[in-house]
């Protein structure tokens, strides 16, 4: 299977999330960035409200992409103290790069929320959604951050994800909605045909639609 873009995506996902439309007291929860994208589509499918939750990936050193962790918007981090290890990555290196990650997040939450900087998430029912799962670190850390802000259940809303990050967050959240989780998995990306980079001024303007 492969999704024309993340739109795609969140429209594929949407009929196996029916039964949520129009629920009170439910929210969709979009992992800025990309995650914004399909989340909106859902969100506007089922009559819920959307917003965003920001979480950072902290990348190992010359490859970005390769999460040693991740850190959210509450200041909690997720970090793979294996994967730390074997690439033999300093402690300082993770206290200088998740400090530069934090001034990020603080920048993006006056963008995308102005300075209503809180998510208010107590006794509510949230459907998490993202464009897709590699190492996990991203979603679980949000998980975190989600349950630590009161929410009453979590849905885990993906279009793909790596069978064995999934195995082990489907522990974590109270329902895992997954279109596909393939044996072989190499890169979220790889499996769509449009995986442009998401920009800050698209996330505003979804948000205040």
């Amino acid at each position: 299977m492969l999704f024309k873009n993340r739109q795609d995506a969140g429209r594929q996902l949407v009929p196996l999330l029916q039964k949520y439309r129009e629920q009170e007291g439910m929210i969709v929860l979009g992992l800025a960035r990309g995650g914004v994208i399909t989340a909106a589509e859902i969100a506007q499918a089922l009559g819920l409200p959307l917003d965003v939750l920001v979480v950072r990936k902290i990348g190992a050193p010359g490859n970005e992409e390769l999460a040693l962790g991740a850190i959210s918007e509450q200041g909690e981090g997720v970090f793979n103290d294996h994967l730390i290890g074997l690439l033999g990555v300093t402690s300082d290196y993770i206290k200088k790069e998740v400090e530069r990650q934090r001034k990020i997040i603080r920048e993006r939450l006056v963008l995308y929320r102005g300075q209503t900087k809180t998510l208010e998430l107590n006794k509510k029912k949230v459907i998490l959604v993202d464009d897709g799962i590699a190492t996990g670190a991203s979603v679980r850390v949000a998980i975190r951050a989600i349950k630590e802000a009161g929410a009453k259940s979590i849905i885990l809303a993906v279009p793909v994800a790596a069978p064995e990050s999934l195995q082990k967050i489907a522990k974590e959240v109270d329902e895992v909605v997954c279109l596909l989780s393939p044996p072989y998995f190499e890169a979220v990306g790889s499996f769509y045909q449009d995986f442009d980079q998401v920009t800050d001024p698209e996330i505003v303007d979804l948000l205040l639609n």
